[in-house]
């Protein structure tokens, strides 16, 4: 009787050991199922057969369509900045970044859910056509602005597109124009349209140089031509009798590292460490240093200005020149977008936006997540911020209703006139110094 009952406790024992083996076994191999590519792109292809199949529009549908939709939202949970893009937005990306493409030369934006130009930019078919700020896009060719997208960045997206074209081809747009409450259509002509990287205070690139004797340049973006057309900008400055800079960076997002690399050079000895990366793959590891010429302002005083609107390329020269004491950061905290977004071109046109690595400053401070607090915080209020936001992109505000300008005009700037008050205590305290070998060489220190 006891041996029964222990052999039978002893089958018992087996069968439960035997149970919990099997089922560690199936979670293991479940685990091992999620992080395995063959079943996981099996259970992919199931579905966008199924989809073709029996979803009730599936007709409608391409493969291309499923796969480019899989891959957007695929990517799209990486990170913000990492991005699939279809080959008509890889086009955009680089017109963008070349500085020129065949469009209207109008900007655009949405506005309580309406395409809505922000302005004219001069001397462009859009200008002399006669359309003005805050008119609205209602057709593109006849076709339903409303009806391009769901979502306002989707449809200003494809508004953008279907402006752009090839010079010298032809476009009818509808607009409404609310102030009147008319309706008119324009047949333009595309043109070539340059957009400017490099602008001075008054918005174009002439860079006059006051009796104070300091210059402000404003870099747009770091486009391909932007370290050259800063060249320009500060030998004009210079031949003039400049005494000290503004670099203004607000409302940059950024753009190409190189780019950045290159203004950095500008302003700092041959050889200094400007930015590091450093990624998951260690061929994403760099260092970039200053290859230029030496210090082109032979330690001038600087101001760099910038404020939550500056990102990526912009935070890596904020970050640089303050780690290096080259210049008085002054606004308010950056964005926070340190991250390097490397561009893979697809074999149909498309391309890969990816997350590669983050950038470091000289100090090893990280930018992403982090942003850049400036030596002297100078907020600005919400009505500030328009106002100079508008009068930094319009590239006429005589196109605005006089009552509108006058109220965009009358707003002050105190980031910028904090910075001008900086440099004119430095300028004054240098000054005065060079009577005096002793303060010259104290103000030399501090003006880095």
């Amino acid at each position: 009787m006891r041996k029964r009952i222990v052999f039978g406790l002893t089958a018992l024992l087996l069968v439960v050991t035997v149970g919990a083996g099997a089922r560690l076994y199936l979670l293991t191999a479940h685990a091992a199922d999620k992080d395995s590519a063959y079943p996981s792109l099996e259970l992919f292809s199931y579905v966008v057969e199924k989809v073709r199949k029996d979803y009730v529009d599936g007709g409608k549908l391409t493969y291309q369509d499923l796969i480019y939709g899989a891959l957007k939202g695929m990517i799209n949970t990486l990170d913000p900045h990492s991005e699939f893009m279809e080959p008509a937005k890889y086009d955009e990306l680089q017109k963008d970044t070349q500085g020129a493409f065949g469009g209207l030369g109008i900007m655009i934006e949405t506005k309580e859910g309406y395409v809505t130009v922000l302005a004219p930019m001069d001397d462009t078919p859009g200008s002399r056509a006669g359309i003005m700020s805050g008119d609205r896009i209602i057709k593109i060719d006849g076709k339903n602005v409303e009806k391009m997208g769901v979502q306002d960045a989707e449809r200003l997206q494809n508004a953008v597109q279907q402006l752009r074209g090839e010079p010298g081809t032809e476009v009818t747009v509808t607009i409404l124009r609310p102030s009147t409450g008319t309706v008119k259509d324009y047949k333009l002509k595309r043109d070539i349209i340059k957009v400017d990287m490099v602008k001075d205070i008054n918005n174009k690139k002439e860079f006059p140089l006051g009796e104070d004797k300091i210059g402000y340049i404003r870099l747009v973006q770091f486009g391909e031509k932007t370290s050259e057309d800063l060249e320009k900008a500060i030998k004009k400055l210079k031949s003039e009798g400049m005494q000290g800079l503004i670099l203004d960076l607000r409302w940059n997002p950024g753009g190409l590292l190189d780019q950045a690399v290159e203004v950095c050079e500008k302003f700092l000895p041959r050889g200094q460490l400007v930015v590091s990366t450093e990624g998951r793959n260690k061929a994403q590891d760099s260092i970039r240093r200053a290859n230029g010429h030496g210090d082109e302002l032979n330690g001038m005083p600087m101001v760099v200005l910038v404020n939550v609107n500056s990102a990526s390329a912009s935070e890596i020269v904020a970050g640089c020149l303050q780690d290096l004491h080259r210049a008085q950061i002054m606004g308010e905290r950056t964005f926070g977008k340190g991250s390097v977004q490397s561009i893979l071109p697809l074999q149909d046109g498309s391309a890969l936006r990816l997350t590669t690595a983050k950038y470091y400053t000289p100090s090893h401070k990280v930018i992403h997540g982090e942003g850049i607090t400036p030596d002297c915080v100078v907020p600005m209020t919400d009505e500030e911020e328009a106002a100079l936001s508008i009068r930094q992109r319009r590239p006429n505000l005589d196109t605005m209703d006089q009552k509108a300008r006058e109220k965009i005009m009358s707003l002050t700037d105190p980031q910028y006139d904090r910075a001008k008050d900086l440099l004119k205590g430095i300028l004054i305290y240098t000054h005065r110094g060079t009577s005096d070998g002793r303060m010259a060489k104290t103000e030399k220190v501090e003006a880095k």
